[in-house]
């Protein structure tokens, strides 16, 4: 029955004049994620509304969950879209539609008309009398509620006409790449899928850092992060993961500086270098999973010693979040079952028994003297060698 998407949004729709930018980047992500969909469809815009109309056969439930993961959207609501051939004839669809979609007419409904074509014969409060009166012609069990209706029954009258009662919610948020880009440093853990997921909510184009350690993580290691990657990327758009070496660096860490601060350390490297490739590719902040207290690395101090590395902003949105809480988000996106694998990564092969929490920055800062003969070779070896991956989203990920 349904061959197109009514498309609703909510900030946009309060944008001034720059408005219309935010509007053809939620376009541009619609089609992009209707691409995985088996069919062909047209995305428009047209005067204030966005429209995803097949031009083919397709997968209407795969098109839904395709559509639920841009953000932007706060409404997607399957449409049946008639010509204006008179009112007679707009009457026979709404009954059609109606009785298709609600097999128990036991129900309250409203009609809801809106006459944004003015030369149209009929204002919207006779349109909506009038639909309803046929409405209880045709099926008597029906009862009309103005106030709190089981079926909200919209009418639009445009250049075609739009009739439909059902709206799926959307994530909502903003449209990606509306909000400048910004780095997120991916593990293979639970925390920063999600926290990349939600700066990504937020318009920001995503591009990712992985730390990878050869012989130490196994290719599975890379595998599983690249496979997270992908999982994000059809929320966020394509993505560009960078996967650094940086087995060297932490084995200097390791023989150079004292135990219980190698996780700190090796930390504060990796923001550097974060920090170096995003300015490469135009970010404008780094992202991380970061929250306080759920490790000995992201208490107040441990965060605070990391910090003071980066000139960016770095950007903690699930820094506030219990553990339970991040791993609900993170199977509510689906990332949740690859985050599990179990694949280790460099941030959990060289750890000290009794990690510090409380680190002091002066302490931290003279042990990392102890690499001043070879670091800044190391660095530079390691930004030039980077691996860039050009990703896109994939239904289900790589399983080793």
């Amino acid at each position: 029955m349904y061959k197109a998407f009514l498309i609703k949004y909510g900030e946009i729709g309060v944008k001034g004049k720059n408005r219309y930018l935010f509007e053809d980047a939620l376009v541009r992500q619609i089609r992009y994620a209707l691409k995985e969909v088996d069919g062909e469809f047209n995305v428009t815009k047209e005067n204030g509304r966005i429209y995803a109309t097949a031009v083919s056969d397709f997968d209407y439930d795969e098109a839904v969950a395709a559509l639920k993961r841009v953000f932007g959207i706060i409404g997607i609501c399957p449409v049946v879209q008639i010509e204006d051939n008179g009112f007679d004839d707009l009457a026979k669809h709404v009954v059609e539609y109606f009785d298709a979609t609600y097999p128990d007419k036991n129900i309250t409904f409203k009609v809801n008309a809106r006459r944004a074509r003015k030369n149209y014969p009929m204002d919207s409060m006779e349109i909506n009398m009038e639909l309803g009166g046929r409405l209880l012609d045709a099926f008597p069990e029906l009862k009309v509620d103005v106030h709190k209706p089981e079926v909200l029954l919209q009418v639009e009258i445009r250049n075609k006409i739009n009739i439909y009662s059902v709206e799926i919610p959307g994530p909502g948020g903003m449209p990606i790449g509306t909000a400048g880009k910004a780095m997120l440093l991916l593990s293979g853990g639970i925390d920063s899928p999600v926290a990349g997921y939600m700066i990504a909510k937020r318009g920001v184009q995503i591009e990712a850092t992985y730390f990878h350690a050869p012989p130490y993580t196994s290719d599975r290691a890379k595998q599983k992060v690249v496979d997270l990657a992908k999982l994000v990327s059809r929320y966020s758009g394509p993505m560009v993961l960078n996967v650094v070496n940086f087995t060297d660096i932490q084995l200097a860490i390791y023989e150079k500086c004292p135990h219980d601060e190698l996780t700190i350390i090796m930390r504060r490297y990796m923001m550097r270098i974060a920090e170096e490739l995003g300015k490469k590719s135009g970010c404008l902040g780094l992202i991380t999973g970061e929250s306080i207290g759920q490790v000995a690395s992201q208490t107040m101090q441990s965060l605070y010693c990391t910090n003071e590395v980066c000139e960016m902003p770095v950007f903690r949105p699930v820094i506030g979040f219990d553990k339970q809480e991040i791993i609900d988000l993170s199977e509510k996106i689906g990332t949740y079952e690859t985050s599990i694998q179990p694949f280790e990564d460099c941030c959990t092969i060289f750890v000290a028994k009794h990690p510090v929490t409380k680190p002091n920055l002066n302490i931290i800062k003279n042990d990392e003297k102890h690499l001043d003969d070879c670091i800044e070779e190391m660095l530079k070896t390691a930004i030039d060698t980077v691996e860039r991956l050009s990703l896109i989203h994939i239904s289900e990920p790589t399983r080793p």
